[in-house]
């Protein structure tokens, strides 16, 4: 089984085949949404809520990163995995950036990063494409952007800004564009002009050339799901506690148990 590739992903594009991301934070989600067929699959820095428990994205580390990426590359056998870069990964110079994004490629496997940035960070793109390291450039209404300003999904962006944006950052090398907390109309536009393919985050609408979904909010992976139900696909969560209550149940009761090999 080849592993989805750029030149896949452009193709998908020029057919107007949809192009499915989802994320993954550890080697059993990777396997079992690699399985499922997705295209992509985004080690996102939201794994540091959804997998390490942080309160805020922009907690997570880089070696944090590094772990999740190794873990999730190892289930991915099919999907091309892309490692997102933290907060404070790149934003100090070009050097450490370039080091930062090589290491998500040779110690986690990652075949490309993400970074979230605008035209101001067109150079530093640049720089890590000149380094052979593919980069996904995360625009529009972002978590690193709206630090400290809560939801940062209700956040406003500068529609001509985000325009700007999209060209230089194609133009440093750029082979994809997620976006997010744009227009609809937009995200259609911008997927018409620019030569690589986009990914739809929230709000850009459905005719972008991809989608991405966060998997644990996604398929109801969450404990909120336990007590009001939110997800469209799943909910994951409740049929884990509905398992671990019965093994509890059984166990505290006597009965015999399935037993594996594997015992902690």
């Amino acid at each position: 089984m080849s592993r989805v590739s750029i030149v896949d992903l452009q193709r998908m594009k020029a057919e107007k085949k949809k192009i499915v991301v989802m994320t993954a934070y550890d080697y059993t989600v990777a396997r079992i949404i690699d399985r499922a067929g997705v295209d992509v699959i985004l080690v996102g820095d939201s794994g540091g809520r959804f997998a390490l428990g942080h309160e805020d994205s922009n907690e997570v580390t880089m070696d944090e990163m590094v772990i999740m990426a190794r873990a999730a590359g190892r289930g991915a056998k099919r999907a091309m995995v892309v490692g997102d870069m933290p907060f404070m990964s790149y934003q100090v110079n070009d050097e450490e950036a370039v080091r930062n994004a090589g290491r998500l490629v040779q110690e986690a496997g990652a075949q490309a990063v993400k970074l979230e940035v605008g035209s101001e960070y067109a150079g530093t793109v640049a720089a890590i494409v000149k380094a052979g390291i593919p980069v996904m450039a995360h625009m529009g209404s972002t978590p690193m952007a709206n630090i400290g300003a809560g939801d940062f999904r209700s956040g406003s962006v500068d529609e001509e800004q985000v325009w700007r944006d999209a060209r230089e950052l194609v133009r440093a090398g750029s082979f994809s564009l997620l976006l997010t907390g744009i227009s609809a109309d937009l995200g259609e536009r911008i997927t018409e002009e620019v030569t690589v393919p986009t990914i739809a985050g929230f709000g850009a609408g459905d005719n972008c050339d991809g989608q991405i979904g966060v998997t644990h909010p996604t398929v109801g992976l969450h404990p909120d799901e336990l007590d009001r139900r939110k997800s469209n696909y799943g909910p994951v969560a409740v049929a884990l506690l509905d398992a671990a209550e019965k093994f509890t149940q059984d166990v505290r009761a006597g009965k015999p148990v399935r037993s594996r090999r594997d015992s902690g």
